[in-house]
């Protein structure tokens, strides 16, 4: 499909993000035809170019990276100098949004904060991404991913009291509050349409996953109870002999008698028929399972289990995964030669629509490859080139 037939085909948007939360929102935009134009800082760019502490041209355009940031153009601009400053600012005045997700304040003493931005573009969108918010006691700090677990309750809850708390293994909160950008990006681009102005977007890793906790948060406020879905009675993930299987046991009249008769096991719902009784005596259930699912294969559970229509699915690696064959079937996966690293597989857009595939329209770009492009479209002198950049 080519470019003219994508929903955001003449959306410019100018990126200073860098790492994760970020550049997954705004290669999402570019996904979908805006042109993002990423602000990247002479001789360093993006933190995540440098993501192995090497400055080869091949690590500076390494795998993390570039699954981060296709369909964008690469612009060196020194923006802490006065030429390198004016050349944003015509850039803004040619743009519809601008996404940063610094710590709280940067872009304002940078000079790019929405309150200055709006006077040369009233239609600007200023989106920014924080760590905890732009106001209250932890505006200061610095974001990430970790951090944000550790705050908001996430780390706290365990699948058991006895597993040490630990750091979920990928970037949740960076990609959520990433796609939440994304939904402020779109409605406020809408609202615009309506009202002819832009507005200010803002999001944070930390409200991002205080609101995916939005049922644990309404059962803690009203009963002061903890709900920790992990942790019910008869779900859980167990070893068989060739791997592991996980079971969900809910959404149905009676599940432990369903687990019992797929595992071949006399029927304990009688003794524990209560999910209360089950919480209570939930080691001795969960002792019970384990020891059966350690007697045969995953495929052999898998099967026994969805005989009694019970939710349940074997425990994959990422690789295992990528090679899935359902994997394949959503179009998950985007190949790609790229000029430096060669061929490429990279995760495709987890949003489909029937009008507008995602397509590479433009490889991860080399640091600084489009500056000449889009000095040249916005008529700079070469002198102001020179200093620009």
């Amino acid at each position: 499909m080519s470019e003219q037939h994508l929903p955001l085909e003449g959306v410019r948007v100018l990126d200073f993000t860098q790492v994760m939360m970020g550049p997954c929102a705004t290669q999402m935009l570019a996904d979908f035809g805006a042109d993002v134009i990423k602000i990247e800082r002479p001789g360093a760019g993006d933190l995540s170019r440098n993501f192995f502490g090497e400055t080869s041209e091949e690590a500076m355009n390494n795998a993390v990276f570039a699954s981060l940031n296709r369909n964008k153009r690469s612009v060196e601009i020194n923006s802490k100098s006065d030429e390198g400053r004016q050349m944003i600012y015509d850039l803004v005045a040619q743009s519809d949004v601008v996404v940063d997700n610094f710590r709280a304040g940067v872009m304002k003493r940078l000079g790019f904060d929405f309150e200055t931005l709006k006077k040369i573009n009233p239609r600007i969108i200023c989106a920014s991404g924080t760590g905890f918010g732009e106001v209250g006691p932890y505006a200061h700090k610095g974001g990430q991913d970790v951090l944000a677990q550790a705050m908001t309750g996430v780390m706290e809850k365990t699948q058991d009291p006895a597993i040490p708390k630990s750091i979920y293994p990928t970037t949740l909160c960076d990609y959520t509050a990433g796609m939440h950008m994304v939904q402020g990006i779109l409605a406020a681009l809408l609202g615009r349409e309506k009202t002819g102005r832009g507005q200010k977007v803002g999001v944070s890793l930390y409200d991002s996953i205080i609101a995916m906790q939005m049922q644990e948060a309404a059962q803690w406020s009203k009963h002061r109870e903890v709900l920790n879905w992990a942790a019910m009675p008869l779900t859980g993930v167990f070893d068989t002999t060739d791997g592991a299987v996980v079971v969900v046991g809910a959404f149905k009249a009676n599940p432990l008698q369903d687990i019992c008769k797929a595992l071949d096991i006399e029927d304990l719902s009688p003794e524990y028929p209560t999910l209360t009784v089950q919480r209570q005596n939930k080691p001795y259930l969960q002792g019970r399972f384990r020891d059966a699912f350690a007697t045969n294969t995953t495929a052999y559970w898998i099967e026994r289990l969805e005989e009694q229509d019970l939710l349940c699915a074997p425990v994959k690696s990422l690789g295992e995964a990528l090679d899935d064959e359902q994997t394949k079937a959503n179009g998950m996966l985007v190949d790609m030669e790229h000029p430096i690293l060669g061929h490429l597989t990279l995760v495709g857009s987890p949003v489909h629509l029937s009008e507008a595939p995602v397509i590479i329209r433009h490889t991860p770009p080399k640091l600084g490859e489009h500056t000449e492009e889009v000095i040249r479209e916005l008529g700079l002198t070469a002198e102001a080139r020179k200093e620009a950049v």
